[in-house]
């Protein structure tokens, strides 16, 4: 299974640079001088990093060996960058995840009540959510990916049990 580490942006400055939006926990590593990414599209890639430099602490500008100018940089813009998700090492920790482990897994109360599917994983400032599609509509419940709301995690069965404050599933 692909999975997306990043997506291109627009261009940074006239060498070639590129602005890319993070999807991934261990940026540093993925896209360190002289990785060797995979795009998708196919033909847009593969990529070789040339440079990578932090800008404001946290916006990831890079360069590609493939790269030499604004104009080339220019035509990548929307470009996903992606790994495999067997090239990813197994998690020691049983209360750890990688959002595609999470995404398709059934959800439901410990009472048995039918809620959804996570459909995404949402990272942000105040801690990670679990974006689930209720059966049968097109409506979102956004849980917070927390020990008292999501208790259970069962990778074997593909099954999250949720104990949900009262009102959370009717919003």
């Amino acid at each position: 299974m692909q999975l997306v580490i990043g997506r291109i942006g627009k261009a940074h400055g006239i060498r070639g640079e590129l602005n890319v939006g993070i999807r991934t926990d261990e940026p540093e590593e993925r896209f360190a001088v002289g990785a060797v990414l995979r795009t998708d599209p196919a033909e847009r890639g593969p990529l070789t990093v040339r440079s990578q430099r932090f800008v404001s602490g946290q916006k990831l500008v890079l360069g590609f060996a493939e790269i030499a100018d604004r104009t080339a940089a220019e035509t990548l813009q929307g470009t996903l960058l992606v790994i495999d998700s067997d090239e990813l090492p197994p998690i020691e920790d049983d209360d750890d995840f990688y959002d595609h482990e999470l995404v398709g897994m059934a959800v439901s109360t410990e009472d048995g009540v039918d809620v959804g599917e996570v459909v995404d994983v949402v990272h942000g400032a105040g801690g990670d959510t679990l974006v689930v599609r209720a059966r049968g509509e097109r409506r979102e419940i956004l849980l917070p990916f927390v020990r008292d709301i999501v208790p259970v995690v069962d990778r074997a069965t593909r099954c999250i049990t949720v104990t949900p404050p009262d009102g959370l599933l009717e919003l």
